[in-house]
């Protein structure tokens, strides 16, 4: 899909493009969305610059992510999509930016791209410059991204409060934490996909700073200063919110292991009890010929009796010990 934003009233406009006509002029941002062949050749025609493969966006060596040609940035970062999903993805998106126009190739569908076509639809973005919708691009994923986080806070939270809730609430089974190890895996999950994103982006600023002269794009240092701070804000927050995903998950792994280890103790003081009054009647049920007691009239009443003492008096040591 290709689509073409042109200056219009101090805004961004998209103009619509039939199947053979050229881009036309003065068109500040094309969006390629898993672009066909024939929209690919048609921008780099346009432009003159040749744009990166799929192949190419998924390289993970710095050079084959950020780079410059002829006065052409090609810069590809990490972004996050289908976040309100249980199954948030993310992808490359690399951002091509000439001295007239923006280009971003993208095969996921990020919401802030989205929003911020929206909000070029409304007429509410004022910009006339490729590296200005950039930088709004940016701010918008970056925001995106600050609110993932702090849901991904108040879920962890919440998490925590489930996990270390008195026993007295309400009886916990192994059931309910292999459903907690779910949920902190999912968390966990969502949270090294932005710490990826957060990283690549931190990048990407870092690369592009140099470009412009502090002189004579003074707005662009100065959005690409707040945009650095964001970003290092956010991933001191992500750091906290990874040790504390990591405590919760050992603090899981160590309750299960008590459970489990509760139910071990149970068993084995049980097998203690029963034990004595086993070995008494396996005596007794042994078929000697000669076993006094048996022919007695008080030997079945004694025989229970000693059965019940040899089972309390376990009973009555453990208890003693302090280990039931």
């Amino acid at each position: 899909m290709l689509k073409a934003y042109q200056q219009q009233n101090g805004g961004l406009k998209s103009v619509n493009i039939d199947h053979g006509d050229a881009l036309p002029m003065g068109v500040v941002w094309i969006d390629l969305f898993d672009p066909t062949p024939e929209e690919r050749r048609k921008v780099e025609q346009s432009l003159g610059v040749e744009m990166p493969t799929r192949a190419d966006m998924e390289e993970i060596e710095i050079s084959s992510r950020l780079y410059q040609e002829d006065g052409t940035l090609f810069m590809t970062a990490i972004i996050l999509a289908q976040t309100d999903t249980d199954q948030p993805t993310s992808g490359a998106i690399t951002f091509v930016l000439t001295p007239a126009s923006l280009v971003t190739i993208r095969y996921i569908d990020p919401r802030p791209f989205r929003s911020y076509a929206h909000r070029c639809e409304r007429a509410v973005v004022a910009v006339s410059r490729p590296e200005i919708v950039l930088m709004q691009i940016l701010d918008a994923v970056i925001d995106r991204i600050a609110d993932i986080l702090e849901n991904l806070g108040a879920d962890v939270e919440a998490i925590s409060h489930e996990i270390f809730q008195p026993s007295g609430l309400g009886a916990r089974s192994t059931r309910d934490f292999q459903r907690v190890l779910r949920a902190l895996g999912r968390k966990y999950d969502l949270t090294s996909k932005s710490r990826e994103s957060l990283l690549t982006i931190g990048r990407l600023l870092t690369f592009i700073n140099p470009s412009y002269d502090a002189k004579v794009f003074k707005d662009v240092h100065t959005h690409i200063k707040t945009l650095s701070r964001d970003v290092l804000s956010l991933q001191d927050h992500l750091s906290y919110v990874s040790n504390k995903l990591t405590f919760l998950l050992d603090a899981t792994l160590g309750l299960i292991n008590i459970e489990q280890n509760t139910i071990i103790k149970i068993m084995s003081i049980a097998a203690m009890v029963f034990l004595p009054p086993t070995l008494f009647a396996s005596i007794w049920g042994m078929n000697f010929d000669f076993m006094p007691e048996l022919g007695e009239p008080w030997g079945y009443p004694l025989a229970v009796l000693v059965m019940v003492v040899s089972a309390a008096l376990p009973y009555l040591y453990f208890k003693h010990r302090g280990w039931l």
